[in-house]
């Protein structure tokens, strides 16, 4: 099994902010934690991450699960 390299967790723009803002009770509320990865130098590090791991929840390199899940579909359609 490889481990996965996750230093660049801690130069994300969400690192020492709330968790909480990431997990919005409805993607409609995701926005605000959508902002903040608007601005991140590592947002595609956390999307992949969140794609490998299959992140079900939360907003992960700008997206919300159900914008992930519909990545996944084009990739498998695609590959």
């Amino acid at each position: 099994m490889t481990t996965l390299d996750l230093s660049w967790r801690l130069q994300g723009a969400c690192h020492g902010l709330d968790p909480e803002m990431f997990y919005p009770d409805s993607d409609d509320h995701a926005e605000v934690a959508k902002s903040v990865c608007e601005q991140c130098s590592v947002r595609l590090a956390c999307l992949e991450y969140a794609l490998a791991s299959r992140e079900k929840q939360g907003v992960w390199g700008g997206t919300t699960g159900k914008e992930r899940r519909r990545l996944l579909r084009q990739r498998r359609q695609s590959a």
